[in-house]
């Protein structure tokens, strides 16, 4: 099966929002939900869309935000200008009340700036995004899924989940700290697929787990997203081992140990980028 997904252009516009909501929806994962006039025209129709945020400068706490040109972003001249990608997690458009955009960090302290940021985000703060600037949907014809994510990719597992429908046998693998992360999913979205948690502190084995479904059809799709080093022996074993066409499997690096700022485009496996 010949697995089809032609990507939807979306203009680039970076729009100025602020904080409207911040909760814990588990100890290690902060929900903001961002808000603004600016969001009116926001689109993201696809599960593993992706944004630019723009953050203050942790220093002086000024945003900057670069301009829109004809081929992409431009940074000013002047100032620091600070962005991470991330996944939008759900977006509510105007209607009775104001546009809204919910964003998931994963906290780690203050290694990074954005979980920095986001540790101490609170009402009326200010930051930007850019983006999606294209989104891929769920391919048509499939009558099965598989997931295999880590904390990071949890907001674009969960709109997996929430795109396909009921006909799709779904399966969850997914690779955490604890059994803290347990809860991040709604109890709708957590009854469309198996899932089982794999906790990192307990020494669980996610490649294990994987080999454990056993042959995968054809008709079924894989989906892979979190650490990129960590889902090198997953895209072989998928590839190699079982013979995947390169079309059956879409791997995502979210973020890469020692790396700063992951190009998200990079190859997952230089030796074998495919």
């Amino acid at each position: 099966m010949e697995f089809i997904r032609e990507k939807v252009r979306h203009p680039l516009v970076v729009r100025r929002v602020h904080v409207s909501v911040v909760r814990h929806v588990v100890p290690s994962i902060r929900r903001v939900t961002l808000t603004g006039d600016e969001l009116d025209g926001f689109t993201s129709a696809g599960p593993g869309d992706h944004l630019k945020v723009f953050l203050p400068d942790p220093g002086t706490g000024t945003l900057t935000v670069p301009e829109v040109v004809p081929d992409g972003l431009r940074r000013p001249d002047r100032g620091v200008v600070i962005s991470r990608d991330y996944t939008p997690r759900d977006f509510r458009p105007s209607g009775a009340r104001p546009a809204e955009l919910d964003i998931d960090f994963v906290l780690h302290g203050d290694a990074g700036p954005a979980s920095a940021w986001a540790s101490r985000a609170k009402p009326g703060d200010e930051l930007a995004i850019a983006g999606p600037r294209g989104s891929r949907p769920v391919p048509a014809g499939i009558d099965g899924l598989v997931i295999v994510a880590d904390e990071t990719a949890l907001p674009a597992a969960s709109r997996w989940l929430r795109a396909v429908g009921d006909d799709v046998a779904t399966t969850a693998l997914f690779d955490v700290a604890d059994e803290t992360v347990d809860d991040y999913l709604d109890r709708a979205t957590a009854r469309r697929a198996s899932i089982e948690w794999l906790h990192r502190e307990d020494g669980d084995d996610v490649v294990g787990a994987l080999r454990s479904l056993g042959p995968i059809g054809e008709r079924t799709f894989v989906v892979l997203a979190g650490e990129a080093t960590g889902l090198v022996p997953l895209r072989r074993y998928l590839r190699h081992e079982l013979g995947l066409p390169a079309g059956q499997v879409a791997a995502s690096g979210y973020w890469k140990r020692g790396v700063v700022n992951l190009d998200h485009h990079a190859p997952i496996d230089p030796t074998d980028p495919d």
